[in-house]
């Protein structure tokens, strides 16, 4: 029988020449993420009898959830982080402002096809984009990681999604993926890995891709891969950390489930409150007035869609009563957006440009809510408390979807804006 990426690619950093699924398998992963919970990883590491990481050219860290720091906890954790990384010699170490930590990975060509990759957060999943497997883990592994260079997993079986025709203009992979979670729901992919196949998908930009391979953690997948493709190549050329041979799944390799949708018949939608698999056509949505709009997040804060706000912001104004904050996902997203016009544009509308990171996505600071207030997110989760405020609620959209509720201080088809 043949074996799927992520069967391969686990094979592959455990020894093996094929693994089944079910199988229990100690890998060796390229690199190991976290990111400000680096501070309460270092604790349990100091709790094991290991004096420094094993292999400090494995651990990628990025400070990216609260940064700047917000109070003097999370001050004292960024320090704490500091003197971490330089004890054990850390080679890979990006402090505040780089941006969010799955979009500095990328960026910087951690993330590479055939490339396992671990890490303390659950949106590690983004990187499948690329052609690699990567998955989220918990802390404790991850100190376990650090001390050993290797943790076990067990083999997932894997669902293949098709996805045909082309994503309709107004239409974006966020909608895509809202879509698909709305009909297989959020446990629909409960620890397997996802492949996306299709034209749709050949269409799509490595960006789009990512916000698919990110949100497949949303429908319980331990991994969401892209086969890669010439445009992962072109990306990664003179960028990646590693030389690569790139992984595909073998013609008769044995899914789960085959499940197939037609881009065409997308339209644009949101998950409302308060299950990100809470699927509504706008078409079929009551009136919603909206106070907030965040545009960012490591599922939609890349240079692409910020342009896509500017198509519907350029020239208008954010409505009176309705706040616009944009996080670019990284130092570099924002110098791209301040070169060729695309900040000004949105700032000239009453869109308010906030640092690179993670912002009010997790609920920190930068963006928390007030009781009975309404947010357009472009970000990954909409589930209670979210973004700080249990007594809030949240929508989740594309770009084009968040910039047309910004203009119309409630949630209105994007498609009304765009010639």
């Amino acid at each position: 029988m043949g074996q799927t990426i992520a069967q391969k690619i686990l094979a592959a950093h455990s020894g093996n020449d094929a693994v089944e699924v079910g199988q229990i398998v100690t890998v060796t992963p390229d690199y190991v993420l976290s990111h400000d919970n680096t501070a309460a990883i270092s604790k349990k590491f100091e709790k094991l009898p290991i004096e420094r990481v094993k292999n400090p050219e494995q651990p990628v860290i990025v400070l990216d959830h609260t940064v700047p720091p917000s109070t003097a906890q999370y001050a004292n954790n960024h320090k704490q982080i500091r003197e971490f990384v330089e004890k054990n010699g850390i080679v890979h170490f990006y402090d505040v402002g780089r941006g969010i930590c799955h979009q500095v990975l990328v960026e910087e060509g951690f993330a590479f096809p055939g490339a396992l990759i671990l890490g303390a957060d659950s949106h590690t999943t983004t990187y499948g984009a690329l052609g690699a497997a990567s998955a989220g883990i918990g802390r404790s592994e991850v100190a376990a990681v650090w001390a050993t260079g290797e943790m076990w997993l067990m083999v997932p079986p894997s669902v293949k999604i098709i996805v045909h025709g082309e994503l309709p203009r107004g239409v974006a992979s966020k909608d895509l993926m809202l879509w698909i979670i709305g009909h297989i729901g959020a446990d629909g992919a409960l620890y397997k890995s996802i492949e996306f196949y299709g034209e749709a998908i050949e269409k799509m930009s490595l960006s789009s891709r990512m916000v698919l391979s990110n949100m497949a953690v949303e429908a319980g997948a331990k991994f969401g891969i892209v086969p890669p493709d010439e445009k992962v190549d072109e990306f990664l050329k003179g960028r990646a950390t590693r030389e690569y041979e790139k992984v595909f799944a073998d013609p008769d390799a044995e899914y789960e489930q085959t499940l197939e949708f037609n881009a065409d018949e997308v339209v644009p939608v949101v998950a409302a409150p308060h299950n990100v698999d809470n699927m509504v056509k706008i078409s079929d949505l009551d009136e919603v007035r909206v106070n907030q709009v965040l545009i960012g997040s490591c599922t939609n804060g890349r240079t692409e869609d910020f342009h896509m706000a500017a198509e519907i912001l350029a020239g208008r104004k954010v409505a009176p009563g309705t706040r616009l904050l944009l996080f670019p996902a990284s130092s570099r997203v924002l110098m791209d957006i301040l070169l060729d016009g695309t900040a000004q544009k949105l700032v000239e509308a009453g869109a308010i440009l906030m640092n690179p990171g993670c912002g009010p996505c997790l609920g920190a600071h930068e963006g928390v809510l007030a009781d009975g207030e309404v947010c357009v997110s472009t970000t990954n989760r909409n589930f209670k408390g979210r973004m700080g405020n249990k007594n809030a609620f949240i929508y989740l959209a594309s770009p084009y979807t968040a910039a047309a509720a910004a203009v119309a201080g409630k949630i209105v088809d994007p498609r009304e804006f765009l010639d």
